[in-house]
């Protein structure tokens, strides 16, 4: 399924979005550097992958964030033009691979 993607231009973030991505994602890159330690300093699997997964929450937060804002922003631009069909499509591919929305994605048995 394809799409056209538009853009708006700069300025499309919501202040308060923006600056709650750009917090969840500096906390991101400090947990990041502090597993990266973990694993440096072989500390037990069990605890790194832990640590992981809160990242994997994260950044899960961080991508609602930016999905809130783009329903708000983008989305609302282009149903107010009349692209709804263009649009709803484009928003279905986009979270298809969150699976903090959609839930995992399943592998194909062969």
């Amino acid at each position: 399924m394809g799409y056209t993607v538009v853009s708006y231009g700069k300025d499309l973030m919501i202040p308060d979005h923006k600056k709650a991505a750009l917090n969840r994602l500096k906390t991101v890159r400090g947990h990041i550097d502090a597993v990266i330690a973990m694993v440096d300093d072989e500390r037990y699997c069990p605890d790194i992958m832990k640590q992981v997964s809160a990242l994997q929450g994260s950044l899960e937060g961080v991508n609602r964030v930016l999905l809130e804002n783009h329903v708000e922003t983008c989305v609302m631009h282009a149903v107010k033009e009349g692209r709804t069909t263009e649009i709803v499509n484009e928003l279905l591919e986009t979270i298809r691979y969150t699976p903090a929305i959609t839930g995992p994605i399943k592998e194909a048995t062969l």
